[in-house]
């Protein structure tokens, strides 16, 4: 019997595409500004990149920010809360374009690390610390003389818009090559740094830094889209817990705030012990391990 394939990867790379269509802007070096960019949808999609049809929405959560009379998007984030209720973090593991910059540099074939517990569990709080301070309070607290306050993870952290958009519109733009300053050489460093750590770390941006992924995470644990471990099924092979590319535990936590939802344990399951549903609606799953089943454990 044949392994069946995955293809997670094409869904992320056609999702890349359709959110990227303004191909034009690529050549041209144009930024999309039409009807498009009223609409934020829940993925790291820079709203500079030369291709985004669409906003970032923590970019437009800080952009309220850069209004003297407002200081919080309750649209934004109202629409990223629907988003989490209906899929969680569905939308990371399968539509984010930073996503799969991740998941293809978690392909590099090199020893991965493995955070000690010690130091990766209070690490994985750091990304809920950016959304609350530099995401939301204090571009809406530190204003200048206008009222107007910095889109603080945008400006100073974002890797995704220096690889999405300063890049490019630098190689795009001559003109722009002169007023490169301290700041971009800061977040060319930081972005290098993210790529290395997602090629020893899987997923390490998800994991630590994205506040998008924070916000996704929070409202999981009650989201439509639900995973459910049956323990009478299990041959505790550990399986699903050495593929998850976040490192969680499946069986201890099928929904927690850190899984991005990419449904590799429960292809691997070999017993269907991991499953999903949709509101209560038992939802299909492909077993891609054909193999034999492992024997269980002995205690």
């Amino acid at each position: 019997m044949r392994k069946k394939k995955n293809h997670r990867h094409l869904i992320q790379a056609l999702g890349t595409l359709a959110l990227n269509g303004h191909l034009k802007g690529f050549i041209t070096g144009s930024i999309y500004t039409g009807a498009g960019k009223q609409i934020c949808l829940p993925v790291l999609n820079c709203y500079s990149c030369p291709g985004a049809l669409t906003s970032c929405p923590i970019g437009s959560l800080q952009a309220v920010s850069n209004h003297p009379s407002f200081n919080f998007s309750y649209y934004v984030a109202g629409l990223i809360a629907l988003f989490a209720i209906l899929a969680g973090r569905f939308y990371c593991g399968w539509l984010c374009p930073f996503g799969l910059f991740q998941d293809l540099l978690a392909k590099i074939k090199k020893n991965k690390v493995k955070v000690n517990a010690k130091y990766d569990h209070p690490l994985r709080y750091l990304k809920y610390f950016i959304l609350v301070f530099l995401v939301i309070l204090l571009p809406a607290i530190l204003v200048n003389e206008y009222g107007i306050g910095s889109p603080l993870f945008c400006k100073y952290l974002c890797p995704a818009g220096t690889l999405g958009a300063g890049l490019p519109l630098l190689l795009l733009e001559p003109v722009l090559r002169p007023v490169i300053g301290a700041i971009f050489a800061w977040k060319f460093v930081l972005a290098l740094a993210v790529i290395t750590a997602c090629v020893y770390i899987s997923r390490a941006f998800c994991r630590y830094i994205c506040p998008l992924g924070a916000m996704l995470g929070i409202l999981q644990p009650i989201s439509f889209y639900r995973f459910e471990y049956d323990s009478t099924k299990c041959i505790s092979c550990d399986l699903c817990r050495k593929i998850c590319p976040m490192e969680i535990n499946p069986m201890l936590t099928p929904n927690s705030p850190e899984c991005i939802r990419c449904r590799e344990c429960l292809h691997i399951c070999p017993t269907t012990s991991l499953t999903s549903n949709y509101a209560g609606r038992q939802l299909p799953t492909k077993i891609l391990n054909s193999k034999k089943q492992p024997k269980q454990r002995r205690l």
